[in-house]
């Protein structure tokens, strides 16, 4: 790549650490997308012959197709996958592949790829989360005669449905989702840079189903921040996941028995035959610090940079794919896992026939009496005390009992 100015091979450690095919080989597709519209404009404006952007278009399709079929060897000594496909496309049709990389630079193809294959993932991921969002809607229709107690500071409070009680974790996602929409808006720019040939950006934009192009050429191979809204995002939509696993967790759990997860959701103990596992909701909840970690990376590797492109930004990717691996997985399978668990609305009444949770519909009752709700909230909390003392609830006291601590009843 730059043989003409160095003298001496690079160092097998330095090429190794310098490497990034490894993973950003995942972006073939949006690489050889990218050149394909990039050799296109070239040869529309003089700048290559149409006999070259003929061998560079069949070469291409071929590489990509050797690269679908798994039968295409990527190399560490090419350093990324820009290289490795030009290396391979000149290897196999000689000078033409050699005038590719002609008013571009690898900075403007990663932006460009990067932005290409946000662009397609976010798509799916969107998918994910409405999915994810019919199986709180299905589950709530499935048990929407279902009551349970509410809890505030994990203190018994009033109840509830169940359905009330999921639609919220809906409400989350379907925010999650118009952030998300925001994050493909953002995505939705095509980066190229500036040159001293005749090339026409907006063209190349157009061949790749871009909306705009940006105003300014450094700002578009230094620009991450549709990586870092990304990233916010999926940390949001994680923790609400991770909220949401955390009460299925508790619910689950023999004191609770609110809920029973499907066998196929569940695992068990190699040595307590009796135990059911909710791992999945474990590992979604310990798998959010993972997201947020890589969010808290990118930000630090981007707060310092000069422009246009450094070294530091090649660790954009590696946070950024296996977010995308993470939540896929997380939304998929919580989709399967909501729309199969099974609500114990025996178990949830039976809980609330024996607690104090109906304690302000009383103080309600008497306050609707004309009993100012402060000296209401007083005779229902001495009507607590009293219901503890004499091991009773509420639902247990005779009109005798109400009368004596309010003639309202």
């Amino acid at each position: 790549m730059w043989g003409g100015r160095f003298q001496k091979a690079e160092e097998r450690s330095a090429l190794d650490f310098n490497a990034s095919v490894s993973y950003d080989c995942r972006m073939y597709k949006e690489d050889i997308a990218g050149s394909l519209a990039h050799a296109s404009m070239l040869a529309d404006h003089g700048i290559i012959s149409k006999e070259d952007l003929e061998k560079i278009t069949g070469g291409l399709l071929k590489i990509k197709k050797e690269i679908d079929e798994g039968r295409f060897a990527f190399s560490v000594e090419l350093e990324d996958v820009h290289m490795n496909v030009e290396k391979r496309l000149t290897d196999d049709i000689g000078d033409a592949g050699a005038r590719l990389h002609t008013a571009r630079s690898r900075n403007d193809q990663c932006a460009a790829d990067l932005h290409m294959y946000m662009r397609r993932h976010i798509a799916k991921l969107a998918e994910k989360l409405i999915a994810a969002e019919e199986a709180l809607i299905g589950v709530s229709e499935k048990y929407k005669d279902v009551i349970l107690p509410g809890y505030t500071h994990m203190q018994r409070a009033q109840p509830v449905l169940f359905a009330h009680h999921m639609m919220a974790y809906c409400a989350m996602l379907q925010r999650d989702f118009e952030r998300l929409t925001g994050c493909y808006e953002i995505a939705e720019a095509c980066a190229l840079a500036g040159t001293t040939y005749p090339t026409m950006p907006k063209e190349t934009a157009e061949k790749l189903h871009f909306s705009k192009c940006y105003g300014n050429s450094l700002d578009a191979v230094s620009d991450r921040d549709y990586l870092l809204q990304f990233l916010s995002f999926a940390s949001i939509c994680m923790m609400h996941l991770s909220r949401l696993s955390e009460e299925l967790i508790l619910w689950s759990t023999g004191e609770f028995g609110f809920i029973e997860l499907d066998d196929g959701y569940s695992t068990g103990s190699s040595i307590m035959p009796q135990k059911k596992n909710p791992d999945i909701c474990e590992l979604v909840r310990g798998k959010t610090g993972r997201v947020y970690g890589h969010l808290v990376a990118l930000l630090t590797v981007m707060k310092g940079l000069p422009l246009a492109y450094d070294k530091d930004m090649q660790e954009d990717k590696e946070g950024v794919f296996d977010t995308i691996d993470t939540l896929r997985f997380a939304l998929d399978i919580y989709a399967g896992m909501l729309s199969t668990m099974t609500v114990n609305g025996a178990r949830t009444r039976a809980v609330l026939e024996n607690d104090f949770s109906n304690a302000t519909d009383m103080a309600d009752y008497l306050a609707k009496k004309g009993l100012p709700f402060r000296r209401a909230h007083t005779v229902v909390g001495n009507a607590v005390a009293y219901c503890i003392e004499n091991r009773k609830v509420l639902l247990a006291l005779t009109m005798e009992e109400f009368k004596k601590m309010s003639p309202l009843f």
